[in-house]
């Protein structure tokens, strides 16, 4: 069977929470029984995502409340 994990990815500063946030991927390593397999990553997330959702006002593409803004991208 597969194995999901969360892996942080970066440590930002997010100024909408004024906090250290880690970015996490959801990656899916093959079986033992398919390691031709690459891993496969099946979502992003932020640590902080549920508080930034408690604000009145849309945080950014790693809470999931405003898919076209991301404040960490270079």
């Amino acid at each position: 069977m597969a194995d999901q994990t969360w892996e942080i990815t970066q440590t930002r500063y997010c100024d909408h929470i004024q906090l250290e946030v880690n970015l996490e991927a959801q990656r899916v390593y093959p079986a033992d029984f398919l390691p031709d397999l690459s891993i496969r990553v099946t979502g992003h997330r932020c640590s902080h995502g549920m508080e930034c959702n408690l604000f009145e006002q849309h945080a950014c593409i790693w809470s999931g409340t405003q898919p076209a803004h991301d404040p960490f991208q270079q």
